[in-house]
């Protein structure tokens, strides 16, 4: 029997990259990842993914955070629905994003050659992390929607913040056949200041995890073993 690190709180997907995801009980899990998670992104003509930073893969577009996507009825056969600011889904995903965005150049694209992930497959993030920074932004509203985790892990009472870093290196049994390997943690970005719905920007975030934490927050972990995921599921150190 190994140490239990905590039990699965909530369990994230985000159809199409950089737009708010939608809440699941359950998910398969293979090698990239959860089934589905980040599968369509926002492609401009140069081939750059939209994201909340520019980088050589990446390029910024201001407003996705204010969209959601998810799957009809949970299937990842089907293409996921984008919704828009007020709920309600969107008949055509690229025309939609083209007059959202004042861009003729984007449309809503599948993962082809190259990866969608801005690292790794699956983030893992504590509930002990998530309080330490809600302590340090007082008055800004703080949940895990901030930093985009697939897996919120509720965490003993006591557990230290930032725990995710004694993880790294350790293989997790998830459930009865999922197993995880944590290898580091996720560097943040500007857009973990973004609003969406309903929270505000607030620079006082990455500031704060900048100070305390360089820029670094979260566990991130490849799939070892796959399998599925569930509410209320033990993540077990092996």
């Amino acid at each position: 029997m190994g140490t239990v690190l905590g039990t699965i709180e909530r369990i994230w997907r985000y159809p199409i990259k950089s737009t708010g995801g939608e809440l699941l009980d359950e998910a398969a899990v293979d090698t990239r990842g959860l089934a589905g998670d980040r599968l369509w992104a926002v492609r401009d003509a140069e081939g750059k993914f939209g994201s909340g930073k520019n980088t050589r893969r990446f390029r910024r577009m201001p407003g996705l955070l204010q969209l959601r996507s998810r799957y009809p009825g949970g299937a990842v056969t089907e293409t996921p629905e984008l919704l828009a600011p007020d709920g309600e889904p969107v008949a055509d995903p690229t025309s939609y994003m083209r007059r959202y965005l004042d861009r003729n150049d984007v449309e809503v694209a599948r993962e082809g050659t190259v990866s969608h992930f801005d690292q790794l497959p699956l983030s893992v993030l504590t509930t002990a992390t998530l309080d330490w920074v809600r302590a340090a932004v007082p008055g800004v509203p703080v949940d895990e929607r901030r930093f985009r985790p697939n897996l919120l892990l509720r965490t003993p009472p006591g557990t230290p913040p930032f725990v995710e870093d004694e993880w790294f290196g350790s293989t997790a049994r998830i459930g009865t056949t999922l197993r995880i390997r944590f290898e580091r943690s996720s560097e943040r970005c500007a857009m973990t200041n973004d609003a969406q719905q309903d929270l505000p920007h607030s620079p006082q975030i990455l500031r704060a995890i900048v100070q305390t934490h360089d820029m670094r927050l979260d566990a991130l972990a490849t799939i070892t073993r796959p399998g599925s995921v569930r509410l209320g599921d033990p993540i077990e150190l092996a």
